[in-house]
C-alpha cells in the first residue's frame, strides 16, 4: 500500500485543525491557501510535463543510453516522462500490472522500463549491434 496516498491527505488535514486551533479562522484560511498552493504547484508540473511530451513522438528519446545512466529504482512515470520529455510507448496490456514502457532512440537503441504501481522497478537497455569498422569492405 502507498502510505504517501494516506498521509498527505492527513497532514493537510492536521495542518488546516492545528492552524485553526492556535489561530483561529485567520489560521485556518492560511493553511487552508498553502494546501491549495501546494496542490496548484504539482497540477501545474504534470501539466508542464504532458504539454512537453505532446510536442515529441510517443516513445522517442534523444539518447537510451544516456537516460539509462539517469534511471533509478523508484522513480515514478511522471518523472520519467519529465527525463525523456516524451510519453512512453506501452508494451503491456493496457490496465495490466506491471506497466512495462519502452522509449527509442533515433540509433534504434531502447530502453524498456517496468513500473510496479508507477514507481520503476527494473529497466533494460538494448543496443543494436554496430557492424566491425575495422574490418576493411568485402571485395567482390
Amino acid at each position: 500500500m502507498n502510505w504517501q496516498k494516506i498521509f498527505l491527505p492527513i497532514a493537510g488535514a492536521v495542518l488546516i485543525v492545528v492552524a485553526f486551533q492556535t489561530y483561529g479562522w485567520a489560521g485556518a484560511a492560511l493553511a487552508v491557501t498553502a494546501v491549495a498552493m501546494y496542490l496548484l504547484l504539482h497540477f501545474n508540473r504534470l501539466m508542464h510535463v504532458l504539454r512537453r511530451a505532446a510536442d515529441r513522438p510517443k516513445g522517442y528519446v534523444a539518447s537510451a543510453v544516456m537516460l539509462n545512466a539517469k534511471l533509478k529504482p523508484g522513480v515514478n512515470l511522471l518523472h520519467v516522462m519529465a527525463m525523456t520529455d516524451s510519453l512512453g510507448e506501452l508494451i503491456s496490456k493496457e490496465g495490466e500490472q506491471p506497466e512495462m514502457y519502452r522509449w527509442t532512440d533515433p540509433g534504434d537503441s531502447h530502453v524498456t522500463c517496468e513500473f510496479a504501481g508507477g514507481k520503476l522497478v527494473k529497466w533494460t537497455l538494448y543496443r543494436p549491434p554496430q557492424p566491425d569498422e575495422a574490418s576493411p569492405p568485402a571485395a567482390s
